[in-house]
Order: C-alpha cells, then sequence, then structure tokens
C-alpha cells in the first residue's frame, strides 16, 4: 500500500503536521509526503506544453511526484485555510495537475493513473467554512484518479485548542486511516 500526502502547510511543527503525523503512524506500507512550502515545485506556468505532450515541462520535484500519483494507492490532502481556501503554495503545486486535465480533454488520451482512495484534512483558527478548500481537495483528487474520498475530517479551533488536543480530528485522522487501510 503507498500513500501520497499533500502538506500545504507552512508551519513545520504546526497543526497540520500534527494530525499528518498522527495519521502516519497508523497507516500500513508506505508514504510519500509532499510539502507544498519546501519543496522545489513551480506553480504552472501555462506554457501548454501539455496540451500536446504527456508530463510538464517544468524540471522539478513535480517530475516524482507525478510518477508516485500514478503508482499510490491512496492520496491525502492536508493543509490549512487561508482566506477560506487552501493554502497558496498548496494551490500552486495542485496547479501541476493540468497535465493530467490536458491529457484527457486535449490530447484525449487514456491516463495510466491507478484508481485510489482519498482524504482530506483541513484545520483552522477562522471562521470553519469547509466548503470551498473541500471542494478544491476534490478536484485536485479526481484529477488524480481518486474517487472513493473520505468524509472531511477539520480541525476549526486551533486558535486556541491545538489539532491534536482536538478529540473529533484525532478520531476522524484514524476513521481514515482505518479506511485507507482497507484497501480496494
Amino acid at each position: 500500500m503507498k500513500t501520497l500526502i499533500f502538506n500545504g502547510s507552512p508551519r513545520k511543527a504546526g497543526d497540520t503536521v500534527s494530525l499528518i503525523g498522527r495519521l502516519t503512524e497508523q497507516l500500513n506500507g508506505e508514504y510519500k509526503v509532499v510539502d507544498a512550502y519546501l519543496s522545489n515545485i513551480s506553480a504552472c506556468l501555462d506554457c501548454r506544453y501539455c496540451w500536446k505532450n504527456p508530463g510538464c515541462a517544468i524540471p522539478d520535484e513535480m517530475q516524482d511526484v507525478y510518477r508516485y500519483i500514478e503508482d499510490c494507492d491512496n492520496i491525502v490532502i492536508a493543509s490549512p485555510i487561508y482566506f477560506s481556501e487552501l493554502t497558496g503554495k498548496m494551490l500552486d503545486v495542485g496547479s501541476r495537475l493540468q497535465t493530467y486535465f490536458c491529457g484527457k480533454f486535449f490530447r484525449k488520451e487514456q491516463l495510466n493513473i491507478k484508481p485510489k482512495k482519498g482524504a482530506v484534512i483541513l484545520v483552522g483558527g477562522g471562521d470553519g467554512r469547509i466548503e470551498k478548500p473541500y471542494e478544491t481537495a476534490c478536484t485536485l483528487m479526481h484529477h488524480m484518479n481518486c474517487y472513493d474520498i473520505y468524509e472531511v475530517v477539520c480541525s476549526f479551533n486551533t486558535n486556541v485548542v491545538p489539532a491534536i488536543e482536538d478529540e473529533a480530528a484525532v478520531e476522524g485522522v484514524r476513521r481514515i486511516a482505518e479506511f485507507l487501510n482497507a484497501g480496494k
């Protein structure tokens, strides 16, 4: 079992990372964490290379991420919410999934991406509105051939209570691990 986790947090020891840590303690198999703020992954430049060619013209760490996406069994997107959306760097990484959209709709190719399960973990200290970032995360997952997506897990009082102390969030992460570990 292989799980790819996208971490949209800029904080190395913040609330999002604490829940990712709890998740990885419970996952079967191997996992890879793509840290949106620390990785060498640029945003899509709309160069349109992928309109006619598979892959992406930008030679950065996303090339390895594409290979993992195509082969993994599970995808998790974990992010703080900034202004009712995933973080900007998470959106930068997500923009690089344009090659999959173009493969399907412009190049008319059958993409070689293994079907997978997914989950979304959101944290924040604001108003607790999850609709937009959850919808964005699900859209990104669909482009990675992930359609069996577990219900969103969120912790929204992190200005007062750290996410790792949010019993509902920690239990939600346990249920995500159980869901992903069950396989297809």
